[in-house]
């Protein structure tokens, strides 16, 4: 076998039926990334019949005096199971970009080494864990496992099995959040290219890319019908209609309580009349904060996300809010809605990204617990590996701190 550039159509027949398959890995993320600074390849391993056994999306971008690094998003698309076929596609790799002034291909593959069990945090590993070994033994260069959201993607996220997903099952907390949204009114939609500019207002300070990143995400995957924008908003009049009667029908059963507390006082009755005091208090405020936003406008955007469908799986890319309306909930509301959207026509909904620690002192305790709201299954990734092609400018790249000055981050905003 040998190494070629693939032309786009061996590429995504190859790639189209690949277990490893993912979004990150297409001709459209590569189209993307052109726009944000990269070159890019398609590379392949063929046999003399030109059969592709291994294929990779491989993103070029420059590093200083000359030379470069490769990224291959989510890994290669290749067995890597297989050691003979893993240690030929990568010396052939190191061979291929030598001549290139590359210094070393940065790959973090879509592998689920354990599934991690959210109430005890222990880690059921599987036979993927082997392939540490496998990669290591090629001399590929493991980094550091990162529990935050330091590397390029998280090493840990949480996936939720659409066919199996139901409201009944989330936690009383999720649920009571996701009615409450409702109750204010709120509404969900799917937006055009438009609708981009609303979203980033909710997400600018999250990542640090400008809106045209996203309003270019939205353009390449719109093109394949493989991305949706959702807005979601308070239909203030709406609002207004719930608030009153809430609060009516909270005002009856006080009005009772207090009539039942004039004749005979028990602490069941009188916990219930103070628990019913406090309702009531808060739909008031309900009542007069509805008021005030229904003079504002009849429609107020307060989150949205923008999703890439990719055959039997969603992944929400990024999603926000307005933190002025965090009262009502439009993070809870909205993933909701997009999972109960998606679950007729696809399988898995990938929630992008959370934390391997699951203590109270995690600073993302926060959004970790928002995710597990939902249900998902939490996998561990096997992480980011340096397939090193020109030793000694990597040793010295590392060793001056370039590599982790490019490379190390926080993405990622606390919830």
């Amino acid at each position: 076998m040998h190494i070629r550039e693939l032309t786009i159509e061996e590429y995504e027949r190859f790639v189209e039926n690949h277990p490893l398959r993912n979004h990150y890995q297409t001709t459209n993320y590569a189209l993307l990334m052109a726009e944000n600074g990269f070159d890019y390849e398609f590379i392949g391993s063929v046999d003399e019949y030109n059969k592709v056994y291994a294929a990779s999306l491989i993103l070029i971008k420059k590093l200083t005096l000359g030379y470069k690094y490769g990224y291959a998003p989510k890994g290669f698309i290749i067995d890597y199971f297989n050691k003979d076929l893993l240690k030929e596609f990568t010396d052939h790799l190191v061979l291929y970009y030598q001549r290139k002034r590359v210094v070393f291909i940065k790959i973090n593959p879509e592998i689920a080494i354990a599934e991690i069990n959210t109430k005890t945090s222990k880690k059921i590993y599987n036979q993927n864990i082997e392939i540490k070994n496998n990669l290591i033994d090629l001399g590929y260069v493991k980094l550091k496992d990162n529990l935050y959201f330091e590397s390029m993607v998280p090493r840990y996220n949480g996936i939720v099995n659409l066919k199996k997903f139901n409201i009944k099952d989330l936690n009383k907390n999720t649920r009571n959040k996701i009615k409450r949204g409702i109750e204010k009114g709120l509404k969900i939609e799917i937006a055009d290219r438009g609708g981009i500019d609303i979203l980033y207002d909710f997400i600018k300070r999250k990542r640090n890319k400008d809106s045209m990143y996203y309003k270019d995400y939205y353009n390449i995957f719109f093109k394949a019908n493989n991305v949706d924008l959702f807005l979601v908003s308070i239909d203030t009049k709406e609002y207004l209609i719930n608030a009153k009667n809430s609060y009516e029908k909270e005002l009856n059963d006080n009005e009772e309580l207090a009539n039942i507390l004039m004749h005979k006082k028990t602490e069941k009755d009188l916990n219930k009349k103070m628990n019913s005091d406090k309702k009531l208090l808060s739909y008031k405020n309900d009542v007069i904060n509805a008021k005030n936003t229904t003079s504002i406008s009849s429609k107020i955007y307060i989150a949205g996300a923008l999703v890439v469908k990719y055959k039997n799986r969603i992944n929400i890319v990024i999603s926000g809010y307005d933190k002025k309306y965090k009262k009502f909930n439009p993070n809870y509301f909205l993933h909701y809605e997009i999972l109960k959207y998606y679950q007729k026509y696809y399988d898995f909904a990938d929630l992008n990204g959370m934390t391997g620690d699951f203590t109270k002192e995690n600073p993302y305790k926060g959004l970790n617990e928002f995710k597990l709201g939902f249900k998902p299954n939490v996998y561990e990734f096997i992480g980011e590996y340096d397939l090193v092609i020109k030793h000694n400018i990597y040793k010295s790249m590392l060793k001056s701190g370039k590599l982790a000055k490019i490379f190390n981050k926080t993405d990622i905003k606390k919830k």
